[in-house]
């Protein structure tokens, strides 16, 4: 479902991103570790059409970003770490408009009924966002991914700044969005999310793919020694 092909992004002449191959399949959760300037906000931007690579290809759904980015971004939910919604408006009002925007229209039942499937309390979707958490700000994100039927998802550091309990409810939702068939691309330096909700974890350095480990083959505790032997390394 996601794909990247010796992709390479350079800036000033330094590779953020270096011949980078990953794939996330339908129903997988791919955590991309690595620590700021690792690259893993780059490989997000590539695989949006947000950027062009320098080399290689970003693919979705074998869909080149590309050659048609359109076609591309319609079968993707992004969700970065500060989810940028409109203060004034409410939550099903929010999610009314950019799901429309995305090519979709529903009714105020469906709206109500999307939000409640992403966990987002009923007294608050009337509520206006500025007065929403984080938490509740990314549910409505989730929301949005239901109401486009994305294929697959991507989040740039998801669990930043959430409480412990938020940050559990949020995993819950995950789990269930890759139950029902979604490609789940996580970037994150997280390495106790990345080991409770990934089924594969993969360790980005300078802009390179340095490890992929299913995570059932790794203990938490070996998953930090893996990282930090790679971060000295």
């Amino acid at each position: 479902m996601l794909e990247t092909v010796n992709l390479t992004k350079n800036f000033n002449g330094h590779a953020a991103v270096s011949q980078l191959n990953l794939s996330v399949k339908p129903g997988e959760v791919f955590a991309l570790l690595g620590p700021n300037g690792a690259g893993k906000t780059t490989t997000i931007n590539l695989l949006l059409g947000f950027l062009t690579p320098d080399g290689g290809e970003a693919r979705v759904n074998g869909v080149s970003v590309a050659a048609d980015s359109i076609a591309a971004r319609r079968q993707l939910a992004y969700i970065p770490e500060q989810v940028m919604l409109y203060p004034r408006f409410s939550g099903v009002e929010n999610l009314d408009y950019f799901s429309t925007l995305g090519g979709r229209r529903h009714t105020r039942q469906e709206l109500l009924a999307l939000l409640k499937r992403a966990g987002l309390q009923a007294e608050a979707a009337d509520r206006r966002v500025s007065t929403y958490s984080k938490g509740m700000r990314q549910k409505v994100g989730i929301s949005l991914a239901l109401a486009t039927e994305a294929k697959a998802l991507l989040l740039d550091e998801p669990t930043s700044g959430l409480d412990p309990a938020a940050s559990h409810e949020f995993s819950q939702l995950l789990r269930k969005l890759a139950g029902q068939g979604v490609a789940v691309l996580m970037a994150t330096h997280d390495l106790f999310r990345a080991s409770e909700d990934a089924s594969r974890i993969g360790i980005l350095l300078n802009g390179e793919l340095v490890g992929d480990f299913a995570t059932n083959d790794i203990k938490h505790v070996d998953l930090e020694k893996l990282y930090l032997k790679h971060l000295r390394a």
